[in-house]
């Protein structure tokens, strides 16, 4: 019996792809490199749609499939945005990554005329970055509510957002407020929970002993932790609890009584014992 070959795909190796894309692409393409196995090319903004086209028509690329699009956010940068296709060669079995970098302001291309599954793609990405296509007949918000405000992916969006929505009451109806938070910052001393605090947290002065005088209340800022120490409390002392012994009688315990004052428990007039017989005794042995 022969043996069995895996069955997970064989990808076509790098060697080659960059050689073949610096020639058919020219000076569309301004940098590539082969990073961690995988090949990344990187287009002209205005020339993308050219580029592309060409790196699915030309044999020996023949990148036939966009499998996805995605936006990565450098604010440092002065075009903060890239736009990263992800191509497949059905036919060479092989992927690549292509990239394009905008503003806020300049328009990407759109891809749609070679792949119509760009349209939804490109919605996400501008949805969640901002980045616009032009070209593309319906740039609408695809992921977010109604009537979002900014774009949630962006590194300088604030995590809590700008408004939230709730069913109003009084209005009968779905409405957008400002965000508020209800709570103040608070403070974090980054201890390590096993050693302890230094302090008394809120709440731990009430577990001082019975008869133990309470700390002193001490005029403190909100937030501030209080300046006592968790030695400075002292631990409850445990209540000693009189458990019977297991020798202990009914005379020891009270058991059969109606109460503590009460005698010996009457005796049940129901129940008669019968006399003993006395038991015959053996004669020696040799006597008759």
């Amino acid at each position: 019996m022969s043996a069995v070959k895996t069955s997970a795909p064989r990808f076509t190796s790098n060697e080659g792809v960059i050689d073949a894309a610096k020639a058919v692409l020219g000076d569309i393409l301004l940098f590539c490199e082969d990073s961690v196995g995988e090949v990344n090319l990187v287009l002209d903004r205005v020339r993308v749609v050219e580029g592309l086209t060409l790196l699915r028509d030309t044999p020996g690329l023949e990148y036939q499939q966009l499998m996805e699009i995605a936006g990565v956010d450098y604010p440092d940068r002065e075009e903060r945005f890239e736009v990263v296709y992800c191509l497949l060669s059905l036919t060479r079995n092989h992927r690549i990554k292509v990239k394009t970098s905008t503003d806020e302001e300049k328009p990407v291309p759109s891809v749609t005329g070679i792949w119509p599954v760009a349209g939804w793609l490109e919605r996400e990405v501008y949805d969640m970055y901002g980045v616009l296509f032009s070209g593309n007949t319906d740039l609408r918000r695809i992921l977010t509510d109604y009537g979002f405000v900014g774009h949630p992916q962006r590194k300088d969006f604030p995590l809590t957002g700008y408004v939230e929505l709730r069913y109003s009451e009084e209005a009968k109806r779905v409405v957008y407020e400002p965000v508020t938070l209800a709570q103040d910052f608070r403070n974090f001393d980054f201890m390590s929970p096993w050693e302890g605090a230094k302090y008394v947290l809120p709440g731990d002065e009430k577990a001082a002993a019975p008869g133990a005088p309470a700390p002193a209340p001490q005029p403190e800022a909100k937030g501030a932790p209080t300046p006592l120490t968790g030695d400075e409390l002292r631990k409850p002392a445990k209540a000693e609890v009189a458990k019977p012994k297991a020798g202990d009688g009914p005379a020891d315990t009270g058991a059969g009584k109606s109460g503590p004052e009460a005698g010996a428990a009457p005796a049940d007039p129901d129940l008669v014992k019968k006399p003993r017989k006395p038991r015959a005794k053996k004669a020696p042995e040799g006597e008759a």
